[in-house]
């Protein structure tokens, strides 16, 4: 047998934190490594497979289009995508007029950067701390951690951090130069922490006062994962704009920026060779449909309370909070989460750190009561 981990280690530029494991399978929410042991997966690939790993209706319509075109330049129409504009367009909210088809959700970013500068004329942009945008010059601008950051400056002038959640704190940041705030509903790699409906309000409140777009980031939380179609939905809001990305595609690489009718773009302005290619629009009509016709937002809710009541039944001296919204699971540690991460994986069992002391757990929203169950059990050895 080839020995994948040495290969991967001689040719590719070694940035990642690895896990000591090959991955070669991927079903519904559970994995299988070259050794042929088998996991439950509580990371979807960071958010991604929503829909489940190697999902029938997504492999199906891959497959097809593969057959029939894979490439298509934006300079010419192209019927897959007009299908999945129209689906995308039946989901998402109403003010959203217009999308700008990407590869990732770094780049849907960084088209949001552009657009707003090119329509207010301004120039800076207010984030939150904790924020995590992206790893791309403008979209590490809007990202806090120092880690990502440090290395890389200067990075794109005019960014300022304040406090998520801290109405006044955002408001003081604010000025006459301010082209946009960009704020996640609830902040992922941040340690799942929960925006509150009323500072939202307040926020897109004064960016309208203020004639500053409001950039509402679903990357991660987007499609069905916090229990509604997109978390802005529990907001009680309209954004100008909205990042998309991860899960859109039900795995394959996909992101999108959507706009209101505020936002005006000319030709020539911005671009992308692989944006919105076919193979990444059949996908996508696949995820959006499946997730419609199975309602994967009610099982997200569901799965996610019925989470949080059989682990909160038991005493786990070593949690400080539990924070669920549908199936955005956060579990802050009063000591450092990475040792539990390795437990856990010994346990067959795959989960994502936030931050230094946060479980972060985003398994597929098809993932069945029996696994989650085997889920907490495991937990609770750890945690008690």
């Amino acid at each position: 047998m080839k020995d994948y981990k040495a290969i991967t280690q001689k040719y590719e530029i070694d940035v990642y934190p690895r896990r000591d494991i090959v991955l070669v399978k991927g079903k519904g929410a559970h994995l299988w490594d070259d050794q042929g042991n088998e996991y439950i997966d509580m990371a979807a690939g960071i958010s991604v497979a929503n829909v489940g790993h190697s999902n029938d209706k997504v492999v199906e319509a891959i497959s097809k289009q593969a057959a029939t075109l894979i490439t298509c330049p934006n300079t010419f129409y192209s019927d897959t995508k007009a299908n999945f504009l129209e689906k995308l367009f039946s989901v998402v909210p109403k003010n959203f007029t217009k999308a700008f088809l990407t590869n990732s959700g770094a780049e849907a970013v960084e088209a949001a950067f552009k657009f707003a500068r090119l329509n207010t004329k301004k120039t800076k942009f207010v984030a939150a701390m904790k924020g995590f945008h992206g790893r791309t010059m403008g979209a590490l601008s809007a990202t806090y951690k120092k880690e990502y950051r440090e290395g890389f400056e200067p990075l794109v002038p005019g960014f300022c951090f304040v406090p998520f959640n801290n109405f006044e704190k955002l408001a003081e940041a604010v000025d006459n130069d301010t082209a946009a705030v960009i704020l996640e509903p609830i902040q992922g790699e941040g340690g799942i922490n929960i925006g509150q409906k009323e500072y939202f309000q307040k926020v897109r409140q004064l960016c309208s006062e203020k004639n500053v777009l409001l950039i509402i980031d679903e990357i991660q939380t987007g499609f069905c994962r916090t229990g509604k179609m997109f978390a802005i939905e529990s907001l009680g809001i309209e954004a100008d704009m909205m990042t998309l990305a991860k899960s859109i595609a039900g795995g394959f690489p996909m992101g999108a920026l959507l706009c209101s009718d505020k936002i005006q773009v000319e030709k020539g302005k911005h671009g992308s060779t692989f944006g919105g290619n076919p193979l990444a629009c059949a996908a996508g009509i696949a995820a959006i449909d499946f997730m419609v016709e199975n309602k994967l937002w009610e099982q997200a809710e569901a799965k996610g309370k019925y989470f949080k009541e059989k682990l909160e039944k038991h005493t786990l001296s070593k949690v400080r909070e539990i924070r669920v919204v549908g199936l955005m699971i956060g579990i802050e540690l009063k000591d450092k989460s990475q040792p539990v991460l390795v437990d856990l994986l010994s346990k067959g069992i795959v989960a994502l750190p936030a931050g230094t002391t946060v479980l972060r757990m985003l398994p597929p929203l098809v993932i069945s009561y029996e696994d989650l169950d085997t889920v907490v059990d495991k937990l609770v050895e750890l945690l008690s």
